[in-house]
């Protein structure tokens, strides 16, 4: 089976006005998403952005819990930050991936919205049959830039709810793709 990677992008990422800007770190993103990506034997998640303050404050909270006081008082919690990894760019990112794997990654966006290069989720599934790594990358903010959508090897398809209303908070959309492309129940 494939090794499953994910980069959660905070540049370049789109607001609400349609700009490109670079998006804030968050503590709860890394707490849940490296508890998501554990749980669905994700080899390391990236989190990715180009400000070296952020990047600094990433390290200290997988510091913390990695190896500080928070790593005694929840084991759990030092596991899931075992695969947490800050990255400068994607292209970073990749790099790192070659470094671990010995070949460059599969890169699979995420969006809400149906794009022409939207696949199914059997077709990454299949792709996770394979050898070669797959890195699954999602936006924050409005979400990624039609340009870095366009710059990726495939794009799943979006998530679609019981309403019109399209507008996951990325940890939830995480969980749900996760679990549909490695669940072990079907």
């Amino acid at each position: 089976m494939a090794d499953l990677y994910v980069a959660l992008v905070h540049h370049p990422i789109l607001n609400k006005g349609g700009q490109v800007v670079t998006t804030s770190v968050t503590n709860f993103d890394l707490h849940d998403l490296a508890r998501n990506c554990r749980t669905f034997d994700v080899k390391k998640l990236f989190i990715v952005t180009p400000s070296e303050p952020q990047l600094a404050m990433v390290d200290y909270i997988k510091e913390y819990w990695h190896d500080g006081w928070g790593a005694s008082y929840n084991p759990d919690r030092k596991q899931a930050f075992d695969i947490l990894q800050g990255a400068p760019s994607v292209e970073n990112t990749t790099l790192t991936i070659k470094e671990l794997s010995g070949t460059s990654p599969v890169l699979v966006a995420t969006t809400a919205k149906k794009h022409e290069k939207s696949v199914a989720y059997t077709g990454v599934r299949e792709l996770l049959k394979g050898q070669k790594p797959v890195l699954l990358i999602f936006g924050t903010g409005h979400g990624l830039t039609e340009e870095f959508l366009n710059s990726t090897d495939q794009i799943l398809d979006p998530i679609y709810g019981a309403s019109d209303y399209n507008h996951l908070p990325v940890r939830s959309a995480v969980a749900i793709i996760l679990d549909r492309l490695r669940s072990q129940w079907d």
